[in-house]
Parts: C-alpha cells; sequence; structure tokens
C-alpha cells in the first residue's frame, strides 16, 4: 500500500466527536481513553475505506460505544439490503435512527460515501450524490456512467456530548 485517497486519522477522547471534515489539534492518547482510526488506502488501483474504534481501560460506558458500532452498522447494511430503492437520503435518516434508538446521537452529517476506481467517480458537479447523507435523493443502487454497479461505504459515528467521546467504524456496504 503506498497511496492513501484521504488524510489518515487517528482521534481520542474529546476529538473523537470531531467529523472527518474537521482538523482537531493533536492530542496524546491516555490509560483510559477512546480512540478511533480511518484510513483510506488504495489497493490494486481500487479504494478502500477502513474505521475502528478501540477503549483502553475499563470505563463501561466507552466499552458500551464501541460495542455498539458494529451491531449498528449491521443492521444498517441489513436495512440497505432490504430496500432495494433506498436512497442516500434514507440510509442516512436510518443510521441516525438507529444510533439514537440505541442511546447515542449520530456524529456526522455523512453516514457512507462512494468508492470506486481510484480516483472515484463524480457526478457531473452532484456533490450531494456521492454521500449517503440528508436531502441525498438518489438510489444508491444507480449504476455508475459505465453501466456498473457503484459501491458504498456506510459510517456509524456514535457521539456522547456529555461525555465527550465518540466512536467510528465504516467499511464497503455494497459487498
Amino acid at each position: 500500500m503506498e497511496t492513501h485517497w484521504h488524510k489518515r486519522v487517528i482521534r481520542s477522547g474529546p476529538n473523537t466527536l470531531c467529523p472527518y471534515v474537521e482538523n482537531p489539534p493533536d492530542r496524546v492518547i491516555t490509560d483510559d481513553d477512546i480512540l478511533f482510526i480511518d484510513l483510506g488506502p488504495v489497493f490494486a488501483a481500487w479504494e478502500a475505506d477502513f474505521g475502528r474504534t478501540y477503549v483502553l481501560g475499563n470505563d463501561p460506558v466507552k466499552h458500551r460505544l464501541a460495542a455498539d458500532l458494529e451491531p449498528l452498522f449491521n443492521a444498517g447494511r441489513a436495512y440497505f439490503e432490504s430496500h432495494p430503492d433506498i436512497t442516500g437520503g434514507e440510509l442516512y435518516d436510518t443510521a441516525c435512527r438507529l444510533a439514537a434508538e440505541a442511546g447515542w446521537e449520530f456524529g456526522g452529517t455523512i453516514a457512507g460515501h462512494l468508492v470506486g476506481e481510484f480516483p472515484h467517480e463524480t457526478l457531473d458537479g452532484d456533490r450531494l450524490g456521492l454521500y449517503i447523507t440528508a436531502g441525498n435523493t438518489l438510489p444508491l443502487r444507480n449504476l455508475d456512467a459505465d453501466g456498473r454497479k457503484r459501491h458504498w461505504i456506510l459510517e456509524i459515528h456514535l457521539i456522547d456530548r456529555a461525555r465527550q467521546i465518540g466512536g467510528f467504524y465504516e467499511q464497503l456496504l455494497t459487498i
């Protein structure tokens, strides 16, 4: 792996509240911390995107937050798979609902994005259509300009503003 298509992110403590687009100051990881990584490597000319959360110490709330991420991702994937005409806006709303049902706040304005051959596809000026976000009315299963299936990353970013912690999980939605 020699190329990354997006910045490499490692965030800990209160910086885990920040969505990808923010650039909080560097912070030293502590003994009783929560942290996440977000990497966007390019493998054989194809974009990948991967995010995971880790907890140091024994804080039960941090451990519960980290443990909730993958099941909520799987619930979002199941919803996507059971709704063939789902739009980016619908899947974003689903991710926000799932977070609230689990007792968390959804931490981002997007719940994922398009990936593909590097550099990834653009939609003729329609940046909203590249994201799983509110207002995207395009079906996620639309084909690309060459008639191929599009591939999406689903992101789950859970936060607890009162405790100043967050967690992040992402991977390929469309396998």
